[in-house]
């Protein structure tokens, strides 16, 4: 489901990715979500997809019992790890989200991922659901945060496909210009495509972001 493009993206502009969290307008909300994402992982066992540079493993690592935090690029993980934290809390691995091997079920009692769903195309979420309960088990903690489309902040979207799903033009630190796809999902469309799925599911809508939680049924 991730693309060469999307991954390429990421990978060129690995130093800048966290440039996000220093707008001063987004503070309030990462405030926020920041106690809530702490208290959300207290005590568990964390697998976290797609961590980036760690900024969110960082903040889940304060409390949670343990987080193996994976990314398919070699890059952010090189940047993650540059962050010190603590090695008897926090490990790294190179994993693709989307392809995940076996072997996973029983050892993590929680699943966070952030700033990922979005490139999930809307025709394959639900599937990507069912592969989530089918590698992990039944009745983990799914957690997934992203963001709001907000007008005059966010990127504008270049165009929407037949599915719905819409992609933005962005040019990457290489000079590159490349097509992303990135959904911003309203919360009924979120509910409608977990309802089958997940349990307990409960969405705050910040004004930049949103924080999804849930039990895989």
């Amino acid at each position: 489901m991730i693309t060469n493009q999307l991954t390429q993206y990421y990978a060129v502009n690995a130093d800048n990715y966290d440039q996000v969290y220093a707008q001063e307008e987004r503070y309030d909300d990462l405030d926020d979500l920041q106690e809530m994402v702490a208290e959300l992982f207290q005590d568990h066992k964390v697998l976290e997809l797609g961590c980036g540079t760690a900024y969110w493993t960082d903040l889940i690592s304060e409390t949670a019992e343990s987080v193996h935090a994976t990314d398919i690029s070699q890059e952010m993980l090189d940047l993650a790890e540059t962050r010190g934290l603590d090695e008897d809390v926090v490990t790294f691995g190179q994993m693709d989200a989307f392809n995940l091997p076996d072997g996973l079920e029983g050892q993590y009692t929680a699943v966070f991922i952030g700033n990922l769903w979005c490139h999930v195309r809307r025709e394959d979420q639900e599937k990507y659901l069912k592969t989530l309960r089918a590698k992990l088990g039944k009745d983990i903690l799914l957690v997934i945060l992203d963001e709001s489309y907000v007008d005059g902040n966010s990127t504008v979207i270049a165009r929407t496909d037949a599915e719905g799903n819409t992609f933005q033009q962005l040019v990457a630190d290489d000079g590159q210009r490349y097509e992303i796809m990135k959904n911003y999902l309203t919360d009924s469309t979120l509910r409608k495509r977990f309802a089958n799925h997940a349990k307990q599911i409960r969405i705050e809508r910040l004004e930049y972001y949103y924080l999804l939680s849930c039990r895989l049924k």
